[in-house]
């Protein structure tokens, strides 16, 4: 069992200042400001939180100095907070989640390591005050509360050291269905390895059953070479995500089609191609854009299509996750 944790103190901020947080929901909501700025944060694993315009413009660094491999980053725009995991060392078991304000102030750990084993994509959902995020060695879909107290797993897809070595356990992206409580993500498999799949299931377990029983999850893709990050069309009912396997992002209708074999889908759609590793994706629904990252350090840009890619960031170092948002300044 996962050792007990709440909201905790960290200290070493860029500023020298410290903050803490109090235990249960997060009570430190703004008044939501109409007029919003978008703007893209994104993770660099050498150890960097970044944030630059759409037009890769007004490249700023928030936070620096992470030694712990920042993979996954998701943003509470209402309450101006910036959230993203820690993978850790993989056999240390000390994964991390941490927050800060938009601005990189005010940095504290959210779960703290050991809270989870490698925590990857990162997705918030802050009408419920909930935290869920992937565990890569850890084998599972897990949750918390937004201060990090009242963690749980959701899903666990295997167990024990010799499972852990199996890259088909590994749970990668996340993303969520939160109008038909829906839960999505991704299991890679080995490097190029063609046995990656990406599930879904409810926000809640079963009645009577446990996260390593559950009936109710459904294998939506199958055979795919390496699926990393997850994005939702909800609209549209669609999604959207990276491969590594074959450095593309690709789409597919959320709902497959009657009858057919998770491993026999013909409805991909790959909308990308040549990224360098590639990693993190964020949409933006309503300007019909996408944005998507790779491990040789590129931020780049497409319609939501495919069309029209652009490089808007190059050399950055080795990025992992990125999110869109409009946010208040």
């Amino acid at each position: 069992m996962r050792r007990a944790l709440g909201c905790a103190l960290t200290v070493l901020l860029a500023s020298g200042s410290s903050a803490a947080c109090s235990s249960g929901t997060d009570d430190t909501a703004v008044t939501p400001d109409t007029a919003r700025t978008p703007a893209l944060f994104y993770l660099d694993i050498t150890g960097r939180v970044l944030r630059a315009a759409p037009d890769g413009s007004d490249v700023s660094v928030l936070v620096t100095g992470l030694t712990s491999a920042p993979d996954g980053v998701d943003v509470d725009v209402d309450r101006g907070h910036l959230y993203w995991s820690n993978m850790g060392v993989g056999s240390a078991d000390d994964g991390s989640i941490e927050r800060t304000d938009l601005d990189g102030s005010n940095r504290l750990t959210v779960v703290e390591p050991g809270g989870t084993f490698t925590p990857k994509q990162i997705k918030l959902d802050t009408a419920h005050d909930k935290l869920y995020w992937s565990d890569r060695e850890g084998m599972s879909v897990m949750r918390s509360n937004l201060d990090g107290s009242a963690i749980e797993t959701l899903v666990a897809i295997a167990d024990g050291e010799s499972a852990r070595l199996d890259a088909q356990n590994w749970a990668v992206g996340i993303a969520l269905d939160l109008e038909r409580g829906q839960i999505y993500w991704t299991q890679k498999g080995p490097d190029d390895g063609g046995v990656g799949t990406i599930k879904r299931a409810g926000l809640e377990i079963p009645p009577g059953e446990t996260p390593a029983t559950r009936s109710d999850i459904e294998v939506l893709f199958a055979g795919l070479p390496e699926p990393i990050d997850l994005e939702l069309d909800l609209a549209a009912r669609e999604i959207y995500w990276t491969d590594r396997g074959d450095n593309t992002v690709s789409r597919a209708p959320m709902d497959p089609p009657s009858g057919i074999d998770a491993a026999a889908r013909t409805d991909r759609e790959i909308l990308v191609r040549g990224l360098a590793e590639a990693i993190g994706i964020a949409l933006d629904l309503e300007g019909g854009e996408m944005y998507f990252t790779d491990l040789g350090g590129s931020v780049r840009k497409a319609l939501i299509d495919g069309s029209g890619q652009s490089d808007l960031l190059t050399a950055q170092g080795a990025l992992t996750g990125i999110a869109f948002e409009r946010v208040a300044e």
